[in-house]
């Protein structure tokens, strides 16, 4: 026996993550636009964004393992991680996460990777911002009692 009461039957977290995008509402809300994959690269994952002061851009670049499309309006940065980046996560300040990658329309294509898929890796993007901006990583963080 599993110790699992009723059915006998358990959501695994991949079942969970499904539900999950089921439920959310239209990727761009009205809010901006949403992003453009540009032409040759697919998103199989869906896309969110993660948006920094455009300051901090350049410092987090070097801090990363691979960077994916990255669009930028002369204010902020835009890097495209795939839906769902922000679970568990509370993004440092002052990063601001999007669902369904919503973009200004003067935000323009700054670097675009090798290969097929838009996708900065959430972690490795996570900790970089959390370094420049001084802050320590949720998992990092003493439990409150």
């Amino acid at each position: 026996m599993n110790g699992a009461s009723g059915s006998g039957h358990a959501l695994g977290l991949d079942t969970l993550i499904r539900l999950k995008r089921g439920r959310r509402p239209s990727s761009t809300g009205g809010a901006g636009v949403s992003f453009p994959v540009p032409e040759g690269m697919t998103a199989p994952l869906g896309c969110d964004a993660v948006a920094v002061p455009a300051r901090l851009g350049p410092l987090v670049v070097p801090r990363l393992p691979r960077v994916g499309c990255v669009y930028a309006d002369g204010t902020r940065w835009w890097w495209i991680v795939p839906t769902d980046s922000d679970d568990a996560l509370t993004w440092p300040a002052p990063a601001h996460y999007g669902q369904g990658a919503p973009l200004p329309g003067t935000a323009r294509l700054i670097h675009r990777p090798e290969g097929t898929v838009p996708y900065t890796p959430p972690i490795p993007l996570y900790l970089a911002l959390c370094r420049v901006t001084g802050t320590t990583p949720e998992w990092s963080r003493p439990l409150s009692a």
